[in-house]
């Protein structure tokens, strides 16, 4: 069975899995591997022994060699080389007058393909803008279209905790967020304090949601009745990150009780108690 190798190519970037064609490698090694845009340069972030083989799709490509000092420094001028092909590209789309957000440009390692980021309302047919980069560029140009929270992973940024985005620096994977996280967590369901830069939900509303979840199961209801040490009481709040319970004693009085201290009273007892207060 073939060796297997995570490799990334961009920081928070997914991790694509390559055959290491017998080279042995390291985490955080340079590697060359050989991709659907030709020769590119990525770095090593799962080790063959880190791998588990089932789930991944075969066949590979293959990992092409370990990568040599003057190719990362080669890289780097390539990055430079791609902001000069994004001021092209934008003095094209002003003459085509092309409605397109220009995000990046990328060059494969041997410099033979450019593929250009952009963000755009709607689809944009860009097929003369194609033949006019590659006359002016002599070589393959690619466009790809990316939604919102791509466009935001890609840029970076800040979000309003302070810290840089989280798909800018750990998140290799988009996760799918709902309003029923924000919901779970009791968090205002306004847009404005859910949302992100991209304008989309915040990812890190996924982060907490299922020890919201498993913290409100261990809790009472509103309005469910429970025995405490002050007496007997209606539940009218809670909160699951403290493990308190907000009730209100047949006095009217509200006390805030340690979850430990609140005894849920089944539904027999609570008819009981209800019978009981009735006029005979």
């Amino acid at each position: 069975m073939a060796d297997i190798v995570g490799v990334r190519f961009k920081r928070a970037g997914r991790v694509y899995y390559f055959d290491t064609s017998g080279i042995d490698l390291e985490v955080n090694d340079g590697v060359v591997v050989e991709t659907a845009r030709g020769l590119e340069l990525g770095r090593v972030v799962v080790i063959p022994s880190q791998v588990k083989a089932n789930g991944i799709p075969k066949p590979l490509r293959p990992v092409v060699r370990k990568a040599e000092a003057e190719e990362r420094e080669h890289a780097g001028k390539l990055e430079e080389k791609g902001k000069e092909a994004l001021t092209v590209c934008a003095e094209l789309t002003g003459k085509l007058k092309l409605p397109m957000k220009l995000l990046s440009a990328e060059y494969n390692l041997d410099g033979s393909r450019l593929t250009i980021f952009f963000s755009a309302e709607g689809r944009i047919d860009f097929r003369e803008l194609v033949r006019e980069l590659s006359n002016r560029l002599k070589l393959r140009v690619e466009l790809r279209q990316i939604g919102p929270r791509d466009e935001t992973k890609l840029m970076g940024g800040f979000g309003r905790c302070g810290r840089s985005i989280c798909c800018a620096t750990f998140l290799s994977e988009l996760s799918p967020v709902s309003i029923k996280m924000a919901k779970e967590q009791n968090l205002p369901l306004n847009p404005m304090k859910i949302s992100g830069i991209c304008g989309r939900l915040l990812c890190c509303l996924g982060y907490e949601c299922e020890q919201y979840r498993t913290m409100k199961a261990k809790m009472p209801n509103a309005g469910q009745s429970v025995s405490t040490a002050v007496g007997a009481a209606s539940v009218i709040g809670g909160n699951p990150l403290k493990e308190t319970v907000l009730v209100e004693l047949e006095s009217g009085a509200r006390v805030e009780l340690p979850l430990s201290e609140v005894t849920t009273l089944n539904e027999t007892t609570s008819n009981k108690r209800a019978n009981n207060k009735r006029p005979g």
